[in-house]
C-alpha cells in the first residue's frame, strides 16, 4: 500500500478502570517528574512500556491494552500502591508547606511570567538556562508551598530537535506536538467552549488564543496557544516555535505573552474563584508587556486612575529579574514597531507615546529610536534583580545609564543567585547514599550526613554513575552515526567508547560563541595527549545546541565533531546531539568534572555547574556567574583569567594553556590518587574499557566531593532561591502593591503627584555653599568633621529631599574611593527656598580625605533612593 499522510490527526485518551483511575491524576500532575517514587510505580506496571513511552506517564497509558488495564485492575496489590500514591499526592497538594508558616505580610498569590518554562522533556517547551531555571522555579514554589501561578506560551514545535549530516553540520527539525497528547487540559467556560484570550492587530485582524494548563505539582502553570480555528494563517503560526522567526513574529509573541497573559490569568481567577496575584514577577524582558496590560486594567476601571497613578500602583508590585550581561541579548525592537502595533488598540486607554518612552534608550550611548525591552522591564518594576552576585554589579554598570549621576553601586539592581530543584536533578543513586537534603525546605537540609558515608562507597557510586552514563553514550552515539548515514558495520567502534574508569570531563549548554565550546580544541595535540595520557587519561562528553540562526555556533560544533571523529581518539571524546532534560539526568551524575569556560563575566549565572555539584561533580570553570561567588578552592578549580587588555585571541590561548595546565598538573593526578598510577592505566589505548574496578581510593578527591555536596548543596538549592525571592522581593512588592491600592489607590495617587512634582521643580535645586569645621590645625585620626550645607530647593520642602555627605579616601584625580555617607540635617529656613542642612561625622583613616555633598529626593513610597534617577552633587 501506498504511504499515506493523514488531513487530521488527535490523540484518543485512555479511559482507566476505576480501581486505578487515580493512575490518570498522576499521570497528569507534573510532580512525577521530580518525584521517583511515582515514577518508580509506573515502571513497575509494565517495564517495557514504561521504557517504550520514554518515562512519559500519559504516553505511558496510552500504550497499555485494554486487556493488560482489567488485568491491572483486579491486581489487590497494584490498586494498594496505586491508592497509596494518590494520597501521597493529595497530602503533597493541600497540606501546609515551609510558606504557609511565613507571616501576613507574605504575599497571598505571585504570578510568575516567562518565555519559557523546562519542566520535563515530555513538555518540550524549553531552549536553555532560562527555561531549566523557570522550570525549577515552580517546582521549588511547589514544594515550599509558594502560592505561585506561572503564565507562558505553548509552542507548537517547542524548540528543535538536534541531529547532524554527515559532514557534522547542525540539522533542524520541528516535530509538530499534539496537546492532546501532552499532560495538559483546556481551560473551558461553564457551557464546555474554549477559554479565549484576544487581542487586536493591526489591519482589524484579532489574534486569539486558548488557555492550557499545566499541573507543576502544587503550581499552576498558564500556557497560551494561538493556533486556534479562529485565527487566520498569520495569526496561527504566532505561537509555532520558541523564539522562532523575528521582528513583527517575536513581537507579537511577547504581546500574547505579557498582555494575553493577564487576560489568562483574570480568567484562571475567575473560573477558579481564585485569588488575583498582589505579586507581578517578569521572568526576563521578553515577558514585559504584562506591565502596560495591567496599567491598561487601572485606567479602564469604574475609578479610573491617570497614566502617572497607574504607573505608580503597577510598580509597586512588580519585580523584574534580567538573565543577561551583554546588549546583544536583549530584544530590541524599532520604536515604529510598537506604535504600529498599539496603535491597533492594544491598550486603548494608555497613551502609545507613553509606552514608546518606557522602552526608549533616552540615555548617553542609547539609540532613542530603538524600543528596549530590558529597559521598559526595568521602568515598569520597583524592584529588580540580576541572578548572581557578579551579575548584579554587572547589570548595574550595564543600565547605568537609567540612573545618572549615581555610582553603579547605587543603582537599584539587586540580585538572587539562582538555584537548581535538588530532586530533580540529584540522581537517586547519590540520594540513597545518605539523605542529603530535606525537599521542602528553604534552608537547605542535613547536606553534611554525606561525611557519614565511607569513602569506598561514595567511590563505588560514582562509577556506577560513570558506567551508566558509558552506556548511555554509546547507544546515543550509535543513534546519532546512523543518522549520519552510517552502517552498521562502521560502528564496531562504539562499543569500546569511553572507560569507566577513566576521569570524565562533561561539558553541555547552548552554543553561543561567548561560552567558547572549542577553547579546548586551542591546542588540538596538547589535547590528544591528555585524552591519551597513558597514566593520567581524561575523557570528555560534550552536548550542545546552536540557535538555527546562528551559523557561528554551528560552526564551532562542526569544528568539535570532526575533532571527535578522529580514530584515534573518538574512543575518549563524544558529542552527543539533541541535549535536552532527559540527557541531563545521566550526564550530570555520571562526571567527574563539569567543565565551563565562557568569556567573563558574559555568563549571567549558568546553573549547570549547580546540578553537577549536586551530584558529587567538581567544578572546573572560569570565575564566572555562579562560580564566582561560591568557588572556594576545595570545591574544584578556578580557571585563571586572562587581562583585559590582552586581544581575543592572546585570551583564548593564555586561557585555554591554563586549562590544560590545571587538566595535566592537579585535575587529573588527584583523581588517579597520589601514586600517580592506577585507574584507567592499562586501558587507555583502544583496546577496551577495563571490567574491574580500580583497588585504589583517591581519599583527597573524595574529600573535595565530600565538601562540594555538603557546602554547595544547601547553596546551590533553588528552595534556597525561593527563600531569597520571598524575604528580598515578592514580600517587599506585596507590602508596597498592598499600600499602593488601598484606600481607593490614596498612596499611589499621592506618591504619583509628589513624583510629578519633584521632578518638574527638580532643576531648581542647588548647592550654594558648604562650610566645614572641628578638625585640627593638622587633621589626624579622631577628629570630627562638621560640615553645613546651604541648599536652594526652591518650591520643594526638606522632607522631600535626602541631603547626604559623602566622604572617605580621595585619588590624585579628587575622585572619592572607599565612599561612606551620612545624612546631613534641616537645621534652618534661610527663606525663599534655601535651607541650612548640618551634620557631622569622625575621621576615621590616614591619608587623602575628601568629602561633598549631594541631594536625593526621598519619600517613603520609594523602593531606593535611586529611584527617580534624580541628584544633585556640590
Amino acid at each position: 500500500m501506498a504511504l499515506v499522510k493523514a488531513i487530521r490527526r488527535f490523540t484518543v485518551r485512555t479511559v482507566l478502570p476505576e480501581p486505578i483511575a487515580a493512575l490518570d491524576t498522576l499521570a497528569t500532575n507534573l510532580r512525577w517528574s521530580w518525584h521517583q517514587p511515582t515514577r518508580d510505580l509506573f515502571a513497575s506496571l509494565d517495564p517495557a512500556l514504561w521504557e517504550e513511552s520514554r518515562h512519559d506517564p500519559a504516553g505511558f497509558l496510552g500504550l497499555i491494552t485494554r486487556e493488560k488495564m482489567q488485568e491491572l485492575a483486579l491486581d489487590t496489590a497494584v490498586v494498594a500502591r496505586v491508592r497509596a500514591a494518590e494520597e501521597d499526592l493529595r497530602r503533597y497538594l493541600e497540606e501546609p508547606r515551609w510558606y504557609q508558616g511565613l507571616g501576613e505580610d507574605a504575599p497571598q498569590c505571585i504570578a510568575y511570567f516567562s518565555p519559557e518554562f523546562g519542566i520535563t522533556e515530555v513538555l518540550p517547551q524549553y531552549s536553555g538556562g532560562l527555561g531549566i531555571l523557570a522550570g525549577d522555579h515552580l517546582k521549588s514554589a511547589s514544594d515550599l508551598g509558594v502560592p505561585l501561578i506561572g503564565v507562558g506560551l505553548l509552542y507548537q514545535a517547542g524548540y528543535f530537535k538536534q541531529s547532524l549530516s554527515r559532514d557534522a553540520w547542525q540539522q533542524e527539525t520541528y516535530p509538530v506536538i499534539d496537546p492532546d497528547a501532552l499532560p495538559l487540559t483546556l481551560l473551558k467556560e461553564s457551557d464546555g467552549t474554549p477559554c479565549v484570550v484576544t487581542l487586536p492587530l493591526p489591519n482589524g485582524r484579532k489574534l486569539h488564543a486558548y488557555i492550557w494548563r499545566a499541573d507543576v505539582g502544587r503550581v499552576p502553570l498558564l500556557l497560551l496557544d494561538s493556533n486556534v480555528p479562529a485565527n487566520d494563517d498569520g495569526a496561527r503560526s504566532i505561537t509555532d516555535r520558541l523564539y522562532g522567526g523575528g521582528g513583527d513574529h517575536r513581537l507579537q509573541q511577547e504581546l500574547l505573552l505579557g498582555m494575553g497573559g493577564v487576560k489568562a490569568l483574570r480568567i484562571y481567577q475567575r473560573l477558579t474563584d481564585g485569588l488575583a496575584p498582589e505579586v507581578f514577577h517578569t521572568n526576563e524582558g521578553h515577558a514585559g508587556f504584562l506591565g502596560i496590560e495591567r496599567i491598561q486594567e487601572l485606567m479602564s476601571a469604574s475609578e479610573a486612575l491617570t497614566w502617572d497613578e497607574a504607573l505608580v500602583a503597577g510598580r509597586a508590585s512588580t519585580v523584574f529579574t534580567t538573565h543577561t550581561p551583554v546588549a546583544a541579548g536583549i530584544d530590541r525592537f524599532d520604536a515604529a514597531q510598537i506604535k504600529y502595533f498599539f496603535d491597533a488598540g492594544l491598550a486603548p486607554d494608555v497613551p502609545t507615546t507613553r509606552i514608546l518612552e518606557l522602552g526608549r534608550e533616552s540615555y548617553d550611548g542609547g539609540d532613542p529610536a530603538v524600543f528596549n525591552m530590558a529597559v521598559m522591564g526595568l521602568r515598569l518594576a520597583q524592584r529588580a534583580n540580576g541572578v548572581a552576585k557578579l551579575h548584579g554589579t554587572v547589570s548595574r554598570a550595564m543600565f547605568s545609564g537609567l540612573w545618572p549621576g549615581f555610582d553603579h553601586s547605587e543603582v537599584p539592581i539587586t540580585s538572587v543567585t539562582n538555584g537548581v530543584h535538588v530532586p530533580t536533578w540529584v540522581d537517586p543513586k547519590i540520594s540513597s547514599v545518605a539523605e542529603t537534603f530535606e525537599p521542602g525546605s528553604a534552608v537547605g537540609g542535613r547536606w553534611d550526613l554525606v561525611f557519614n558515608v565511607t569513602d569506598e562507597q561514595l567511590w563505588e557510586t560514582r562509577r556506577e554513575l560513570r558506567a551508566r552514563l558509558i552506556d548511555d553514550v554509546r547507544r546515543r552515539l550509535r543513534a546519532a552515526w546512523t543518522k549520519r548515514g552510517a552502517g552498521a558495520a562502521e560502528l564496531t567502534w562504539i562499543d569500546s567508547v569511553l572507560d569507566p574508569d577513566v576521569l570524565t570531563i562533561g561539558f553541555a549548554r547552548r552554543v553561543p560563541t561567548y561560552k567558547r565550546l572549542t577553547l579546548m580544541l586551542r591546542d588540538p595535540a596538547r589535547l590528544k595527549r591528555l585524552l591519551l595520557d597513558p597514566e593520567h587519561p581524561i575523557q570528555i562528553v560534550i552536548a550542545g545546541k546552536s540557535h538555527p540562526a546562528d551559523d557561528a555556533g554551528k560552526k564551532m560544533i562542526q569544528d568539535l565533531v570532526r575533532f571527535t571523529d578522529d580514530p584515534e581518539v573518538r574512543h575518549r571524546i563524544a558529542f552527543l546531539p539533541n541535549y535536552d532534560i532527559a540527557m541531563a539526568r545521566t550526564l550530570f551524575p555520571g562526571c567527574d568534572v563539569w567543565l565551563n569556560n565562557p568569556l567573563r563575566p558574559l555568563e549571567a549565572c549558568g546553573t549547570s555547574g549547580m546540578k553537577a555539584a549536586l551530584n558529587g561533580s567538581l567544578n572546573l570553570s572560569v570565575l564566572d556567574g555562579w562560580w564566582d561567588e561560591m568557588y572556594d578552592g576545595s570545591n574544584g578549580w578556578a580557571i585563571p583569567t586572562a587581562s583585559g587588555k590582552a586581544s581575543p585571541q592572546e585570551r583564548d590561548d593564555i586561557e585555554a594553556a591554563a586549562l590544560y595546565e590545571l587538566l595535566e598538573t592537579q585535575v587529573a593526578p588527584r583523581f588517579y590518587g597520589a601514586s600517580g598510577s592506577g585507574a584507567g592505566a592499562e586501558s587507555a589505548g583502544a583496546a577496551g574499557p577495563s571490567t574491574e574496578p580500580p583497588s585504589r581510593v583517591p581519599t583527597h578527591w573524595i574529600s573535595m566531593i565530600k565538601h562540594t555536596l555538603s557546602h554547595l548543596g544547601p547553596q546551590v538549592s533553588a528552595d534556597r532561591m525561593l527563600g531569597d525571592y520571598v524575604s528580598e522581593l515578592y514580600t517587599p512588592a506585596a507590602v508596597a502593591g498592598r499600600r499602593a491600592v488601598a484606600e481607593d489607590f490614596r498612596h499611589a495617587r499621592e506618591l504619583a503627584a509628589w513624583t510629578k512634582h519633584v521632578r518638574s521643580n527638580w532643576s531648581q535645586v542647588h548647592v550654594e555653599h558648604i562650610d566645614s569645621g572641628g578638625l585640627s590645625e593638622v587633621p589626624q585620626i579622631g577628629d570630627k568633621l562638621h560640615v553645613s550645607a546651604y541648599l536652594n530647593l526652591g518650591v520643594l520642602n526638606p522632607a522631600d529631599v535626602l541631603v547626604e555627605l559623602a566622604y572617605g579616601r580621595v585619588d590624585d584625580s579628587d575622585q572619592l574611593t572607599d565612599v561612606s555617607l551620612a545624612e546631613l540635617e534641616p537645621n534652618e529656613n534661610l527663606g525663599n527656598g534655601r535651607y541650612l542642612f548640618n551634620g557631622a561625622v569622625m575621621v576615621e583613616h590616614s591619608g587623602a580625605f575628601g568629602y561633598t555633598v549631594r541631594v536625593i529626593p526621598r519619600h517613603d513610597g520609594l523602593a531606593s533612593k535611586a529611584e527617580l534617577g534624580l541628584i544633585v552633587n556640590a
